[in-house]
């Protein structure tokens, strides 16, 4: 399987990069091909241009800018992102990239008749979130309704792709987790990926 995966967090050292790179290393000692796309290091601008915003319902969107980006992204099989939420958010980087790459055309076509959206990412068969939030699981679930892993299963993957496999996979009260939970955390993600 070719795995594009994304991670979203402005330090080299974070432990989102140390997800990213123990999935990796799992997932191609399994034979699959990964593409990480590191949207700090390539240098990806977040902001919407004029020309994709002005684009966006015409017949054809502008994407000169991120061509290359949406190659790899329809090259893949699967999709896996790995990042922080912050207040209960994705990073504006990764936010970014999909107003700016899951495009239409791209991930999804406009159904001028009915107001609808039509999946286009058929390629992805595989959409995972490896991620953290700063608070308890009680305060994400409970109190605020688990909004990132709702946009993502029934506004993004969902409308751009359909029978996929979603999961999220997350650390809650990062900001406290020990040394030992972190690594139980690393262990989990490893277990969970070598299934793909």
């Amino acid at each position: 399987m070719r795995i594009l995966m994304v991670l979203a967090h402005p330090l080299e050292d974070s432990f989102a990069a140390s997800v990213a790179r123990a999935a990796k290393e799992i997932l191609e000692g399994r034979g699959h091909s990964v593409d990480l796309l590191d949207l700090y290091r390539e240098g990806f601008d977040p902001r919407l241009t004029a020309a994709e915003r002005g684009s966006y319902f015409a017949e054809r969107y502008d994407a000169s800018e991120v061509t290359g980006w949406i190659e790899r992204l329809q090259a893949a099989d699967g999709l896996i992102l790995v990042f922080p939420q912050w207040w209960f958010n994705f990073p504006a980087i990764l936010k970014g990239f999909f107003d700016r790459v899951f495009a239409p055309g791209v991930a999804f076509e406009h159904d001028q008749a009915g107001g609808r959206i039509i999946p286009r990412l058929t390629n992805i068969r595989l959409f995972w979130a490896l991620t953290t939030t700063g608070s308890p699981w009680w305060v994400v679930h409970l109190y605020m309704g688990n909004p990132v892993r709702r946009l993502l299963k029934r506004g993004i993957a969902a409308f751009c792709s359909k029978r996929l496999d979603f999961r999220m996979i997350s650390l809650h009260d990062m900001d406290r987790a020990t040394e030992a939970k972190r690594k139980r955390h690393l262990d989990r993600v490893r277990t969970l990926v070598s299934r793909i």
